[in-house]
């Protein structure tokens, strides 16, 4: 039997030697399949693997194009066959990041050095060399919980669980409510480590239609009729890429569906800091079938940060804590010293107002520059989500706007499930310095002016 994974790596190495250029369409599968001598359902795996491998993009009705020029590394994993992961690949000194959003604003450096100088302390370096508690002093709880609270909710300090980082939580959370195999739903546009979190888990992700508001629930009853559904992952507060928030009305409603058929949420709350009046999470409408995530990356800065797991008590609050210690989930004593000091000594309700009047800013500053397209996204978050004019599509936007130094993220690499990604792509506005923000939106908007078949031109 031919290997389709062969067949995928000699197509892989021709787009990694330039063989096949950013926007280049592939043949049909069935010409495909002629021109190798195979069959054609062995051409749809090589297609299904090549998207996998986030080197192609379908788009229904028009076929299946070489995506842009991609991340340093990409190809060097795409050729091993290793999936994608959260590893952040470093651009190149010339080019303008809007694909990831890491920051470390200017002043927290001054802010953080007298708290972190207190673990110079010989007896704190001794108890950091020890092996780390799971779930940490009730002290770093307690004020886990502070830094959590929203819309009036606070967790439970006894059932916050501690993981390294935010993806971490996302990974144990999963875990805790689904063996593998078995289906999770997503948001039909979501976080794109969260694919790759329950692709890892061996989990099945099962992609739900949005609206405005959020996750449709007659999608959720409609998933059900196929097959039981175990949890569902969403990002109810400022989404990952749409900027949306649900509102209670929505929450109420499929708090109700988690109940009557005993599906557990993981609400993901890593950017609700930045919504200055955030409605309650689902969690308050569901206690029992609901694990909050939330970490410190976004708030304080992403080489300091911890990772919170808010449970229920009983089984749920069980499987997450074993969930984080057999996937080696838990925070390193030292990391865990160091954001417990962070949170202890309020640092963070400051650095919290300082996010949100930056986020505010660049908002402001990348819609004026784009004004007069099709912007989605809302004012307080650091994501914009650009829809393109007619006659662009995203994969050709992205390797264009790469050239001309800029990195951006087309929808395909939000897109759950199989089908027609939105013709747009993500910018994530909290990276570069502001007045570089500045000038790659004036890109941008010079791009998205201009013809797309000269612009594809060298």
């Amino acid at each position: 039997m031919t290997d389709f994974r062969a067949i995928a790596d000699t197509i892989a190495a021709d787009i990694a030697s330039g063989a096949l250029k950013p926007g280049e369409r592939l043949p049909p599968q069935r010409d495909f399949a002629y021109r190798h001598g195979i069959a054609v359902s062995t051409a749809s795996r090589v297609y299904a693997e090549l998207v996998r491998r986030d080197l192609v993009s379908g788009e229904v009705g028009r076929g299946t194009f070489v995506r842009g020029e991609p991340k340093p590394g990409i190809l060097g994993r795409a050729l091993t066959r290793a999936p994608m992961d959260e590893t952040v690949q470093a651009l190149p000194d010339d080019r303008i990041d809007l694909e990831l959003n890491y920051s470390v604003l200017a002043e927290i450096p001054a802010m953080v050095a007298p708290v972190m100088a207190g673990l110079l302390d010989p007896d704190v370096l001794a108890a950091a060399l020890q092996p780390s508690a799971l779930q940490g002093t009730g002290e770093i709880r307690e004020s886990a919980a502070r830094v959590m609270a929203s819309g009036g909710w606070t967790p439970d300090p006894e059932g916050i669980g501690l993981s390294g980082k935010g993806r971490q939580a996302i990974a144990a959370a999963m875990s805790a409510v689904a063996l593998p195999g078995e289906r999770v739903g997503v948001e039909r546009l979501t976080y794109p480590v969260a694919k790759v979190k329950l692709a890892r888990l061996g989990l099945r992700a099962v992609a739900l239609a949005m609206d405005e508001h959020g996750i449709v629930p007659d999608a959720i009853t409609e998933a059900r009729s196929h097959g039981p559904l175990r949890g569902i992952y969403m990002q109810p507060t400022l989404h990952n890429p749409l900027g949306i928030t649900m509102p209670e009305s929505r929450r109420i409603e499929i708090a109700a569906l988690l109940v009557r058929h005993d599906i557990v949420a993981i609400e993901d709350m890593v950017y609700a800091f930045l919504h200055d009046s955030p409605p309650a999470p689902i969690a308050v409408h569901a206690p029992n079938h609901s694990i909050v995530v939330d970490s410190l990356s976004k708030r304080v800065a992403p080489g300091l940060t911890l990772g919170f797991l808010a449970s229920p008590p009983g089984p749920l609050r069980e499987a997450v804590s074993f969930a984080l210690q057999s996937g080696g989930w838990r925070p390193q004593t030292y990391g865990l010293l160091a954001a417990g000091r962070i949170m202890t000594e309020g640092l963070v309700e400051p650095l919290v107002l300082k996010r949100r009047r930056d986020a505010a800013a660049r908002q402001a500053l990348v819609r004026d520059r784009l004004a007069g397209f099709s912007l989605r996204g809302d004012p307080r978050s650091y994501h914009l989500w650009l829809e393109l004019p007619e006659g662009w599509r995203a994969e050709t936007f992205v390797a264009a706007a790469w050239r001309r130094g800029v990195a951006v993220m087309p929808a395909a690499s939000f897109a759950a499930g199989p089908g027609h990604a939105p013709n747009a792509v993500r910018l994530a506005l909290a990276s570069p310095p502001i007045e570089r923000l500045g000038k790659a939106a004036e890109i941008l908007a010079s791009l998205a002016r201009s013809n797309p078949d000269e612009s594809v031109v060298e």
